[in-house]
Parts: C-alpha cells; sequence; structure tokens
C-alpha cells in the first residue's frame, strides 16, 4: 500500500472517531439536560414548600442561639465591668506605694535628728515621720496587696477573653446556620425560576388570595375580645394573647421578626404572648419549655403547640382544633388545623 493511500486511510478512521466523539458529547450534555427537567407547576410547589420548610429550620435553630448570645453578651459586660474595678483598685494601691516611695527617697540622705531641727513644723515632721516609719512597717503588707489585686486583674482578664471567645464560637454558628437559610430560599427561587411565568404569576396569585383570606378572619381590630363561639380560658391573658395573634392574620413571614407587621414562627408567640404581659423567648425550642406542659387532649386558647423533632415550629391553639402560626417563608399568618404537620408537644404560658 502506497504511503498516499495510508495517509487517507487514518484520514477517514480520525474523522469517523472525532465524529463519534462529538456525537457523543451531544448526547451526554442532552442527557445532562433531561436529568434535571422542568417541574410541573404541583412538583414545583411540593419542592418550594419543602425547601422553605429547610429554611425555617434553620432559621429557628439560629433563633434558638439568640438566647445564648444575649447571655454571653451580658456575662462578658459584667466581667469587663469587673476588669475595670479591679483595675482601679490596683492602681490606687500603686499610686499609694509611689506617693510614699517617694517622700521616703526624699528624707533618706538626712538623719532623723538633723531633719526635726531644720523642720518649721517639729510637730507635723513627727506625725509624718510616723507615718514613713507605719509604711515601712507594712510595706511588704502592701505590696503582697498590690499583687493580689493585679491577679484578680489577670483572672478577670483571662474569664472574659474565655467568654469572648465562646460568644463568637455562637455567632458563627448563628450566622452559618442563617446563611442556610437563605440559601435553602435562594434555592426555591431557582425552582420557581423554571416555571413559566404564567406558572409562577398563578403561585403568587394563589398566595396573595391566601393572605387575602387570613385577613379577613381577623377579628375586630380592637384586640379585646373574640368570636362568641370561641372558648377562651377564665383568666384572661391568653385570649388576649390569641385575640393579637389573630388580629395578625394576612400578615407576611419574615425570618428573625416578632412584630409588628412581620413575623416568624416564635416571633408571632413572642408577640401576642408579650401583648398579654407575658415574655417569650424568640426560639420555638427554647419557648417549649415557658409554661406548663399540657396534653393535646387538654388543649386550650392561648397555648402554644410545638411540631417537628427535634422542634422547629409552634403555633397558638385557637379552639376546635385549630392553630394561627406564621407557616413558612413565602407564606402569611393563617389559621390551620393543628394535625397539618407531625405534633410534637404543647405548653400553657403564663
Amino acid at each position: 500500500m502506497s504511503t498516499g493511500r495510508i495517509n487517507r486511510t487514518k484520514g477517514i478512521a480520525l474523522a469517523a472517531i472525532t465524529s463519534t466523539a462529538v456525537v457523543a458529547g451531544v448526547l451526554f450534555i442532552q442527557s445532562g439536560a433531561d436529568a434535571d427537567p422542568k417541574p410541573t407547576l404541583e412538583e414545583a410547589k411540593k419542592q418550594v414548600a419543602a425547601l422553605q420548610h429547610k429554611s425555617e429550620e434553620a432559621g429557628e435553630a439560629a433563633n434558638d442561639l439568640r438566647g445564648q448570645i444575649s447571655a454571653s453578651q451580658a456575662r462578658l459586660k459584667a466581667l469587663q465591668a469587673a476588669v475595670n474595678k479591679q483595675q482601679a483598685q490596683a492602681d490606687e494601691v500603686k499610686r499609694q506605694i509611689g506617693s510614699l516611695a517617694v517622700a521616703g527617697y526624699q528624707t533618706s540622705g538626712m538623719s532623723t535628728t538633723a531633719q526635726l531641727l531644720l523642720s518649721q513644723n517639729p510637730d507635723q515632721f513627727l506625725s509624718q515621720a510616723s507615718t514613713a516609719q507605719a509604711f515601712a512597717g507594712q510595706q511588704n503588707s502592701v505590696l503582697r496587696k498590690f499583687q493580689d489585686a493585679q491577679g484578680k486583674v489577670a483572672d478577670l482578664q483571662a474569664s472574659a477573653q474565655s467568654e469572648l471567645a465562646s460568644l463568637q464560637a455562637v455567632q458563627t454558628q448563628q450566622n452559618k446556620l442563617i446563611s442556610e437559610a437563605k440559601g435553602n430560599l435562594d434555592a426555591a427561587e431557582k425552582v420557581l425560576g423554571k416555571l413559566s411565568d404564567a406558572e409562577r404569576a398563578r403561585i403568587r396569585e394563589e398566595n396573595e388570595k391566601e393572605a387575602e383570606k387570613a385577613r379577613n378572619e381577623r377579628p375586630s381590630r380592637d384586640g379585646d375580645r373574640m368570636d362568641d363561639d370561641l372558648p377562651v380560658p377564665a383568666n384572661g391573658r391568653a385570649g388576649q394573647a390569641v385575640a393579637v395573634a389573630m388580629n395578625q392574620l394576612g400578615d407576611s413571614y419574615v425570618w428573625g421578626a416578632a412584630g409588628p407587621s412581620t413575623f416568624d414562627c416564635s416571633g408571632l408567640m413572642l408577640y401576642a404572648w408579650g401583648k398579654a404581659g407575658v415574655s417569650l423567648p424568640h426560639s420555638s425550642k427554647a419557648q417549649a419549655n415557658e409554661g406548663r406542659r399540657v396534653s393535646k387532649s387538654q388543649l386550650m386558647p392561648g397555648d402554644l403547640i410545638f411540631f417537628y423533632s427535634p422542634i422547629s415550629h409552634v403555633g397558638m391553639y385557637i379552639g376546635n382544633g385549630r392553630m394561627v402560626h406564621a407557616p413558612r417563608p413565602g407564606k402569611s399568618v393563617e389559621t390551620s388545623s393543628i394535625d397539618t404537620m407531625p405534633y410534637n408537644t404543647a405548653v400553657r404560658p403564663g
């Protein structure tokens, strides 16, 4: 076979291989695209709801760290104040030592008799000399007092540094959870981005209708009473808390918000019960430890109901097997059955 014919044969084979690789690459790209197809409207809704719930879980976990951060900040502030106070005491002892040392130095080169003869005020000199002698006798004790004061300063400073490190670690953990919450919301938006403009508009319209329906369920805006058919407990504060929570129907869910017009789930409980004179932490997990534990069969309006394990959502019982709550990001404050989510426990605040 001639050299030219061999080269032509190799060229044909190479072209065939290249063509096959290109086709395979195109098929691979198409296969990759088909692996993440456009969801149906109902599939998108489910995916978005799941991601929004994950966002709420991370958000409530971040809320739970608020108490730790506040307590740590208070301890750090107290330690810093103690450091300043102790340092001031140490500085005062140091000034006393310095003053007496200077006085001792100034008279050390002259005999006591000569100083007495040359003094314009012998009585005052004798008084000063007595003081100097007393200091000389107590010098070691005063120095030990100064060393002790400085040691306490160092101990307090070490405690403050340790507390600061702990605070920063918790804040880092909280920031990570906040980032996780935002990441899930971004993922939900990406799912919505795969839908058509008409489908996204339909979802927005449905959400707006739900919010409007919830607002129409609001009781009297005076917040003094609920509808006559709602069983309000006798203590009054729970009834007031329910009335306040119901008056927020239709308000938007916003992570970290506790009123007056936007809320997350624990923020709504904090706001409503706060108006009734009962202070609650801003965390569903922490709120589960506030008040008296009650069984599901003994629920009364105003009771806080907690869902999932670990706890990541809270609602307020309003009677007749229903609750008022801020469901999740993208939703508004609404009423729903207490059986729509996995029940965990309930408490009665106040």
